[in-house]
């Protein structure tokens, strides 16, 4: 499924870090392939790994992978909100989601297996729209955003995620 990237001035201007990590190309295929990549990645850690934090009042592992699950479904349901055409004005996704759950009680295993759940339903989201309804804007942040920006910025904003595991987390291991 290829998604023409999105337009400038189609999404927030803060969504512009997140969407130039992401190339041209088969957005569906792209997310499989990064599902993969990061529970490859993820399974490496021990439970005690899992925990590791790279500085003072920064996530754990545990809580990146529980982030990138939030952000996907938050950024999920403002697609599904532009894709349809509603115009309803949605705010910002606060980073403090991840202060309100404690990812780091849970199992690695049961983070993975909702991970591949989350990303799942994402997929089948964007496997089910139109080249109309990715063109189709909501408005997020005050700003018209396309559905198609929501996508790109899915998969972006955990590759930014997986960049910083890699520089940041993987060095102390």
């Amino acid at each position: 499924m290829h998604i023409s990237k999105p337009i400038e001035g189609l999404y927030p201007p803060p969504f512009d870090r997140y969407l130039v990590l992401v190339p041209e190309g088969d957005i569906a295929q792209m997310l499989q392939e990064q599902e993969r990549e990061i529970a490859g990645l993820y399974r490496t850690f021990s439970e005690e790994q899992s925990l590791l934090r790279y500085g003072e009042g920064k996530w754990s592992l545990k809580e990146v992978l529980g982030h990138i699950m939030d952000t996907e479904r938050v950024m999920s349901y403002r697609l599904l909100i532009a894709a349809r055409g509603d115009k309803t004005p949605l705010p910002g996704h606060p980073d403090q989601f991840v202060n309100g759950t404690s990812f780091d009680r849970r199992t690695l295993e049961s983070l993975l297996h909702e991970f591949h759940t989350v990303r799942s339903a994402a997929l089948s989201l964007l496997q089910s729209l139109t080249p109309e309804e990715y063109a189709n804007t909501g408005i997020v942040r005050e700003s018209a955003t396309s559905a198609s920006a929501l996508a790109y910025f899915i998969l972006g904003h955990a590759k930014h995620h997986v960049t910083i595991i890699r520089e940041r987390y993987l060095p102390l291991l």
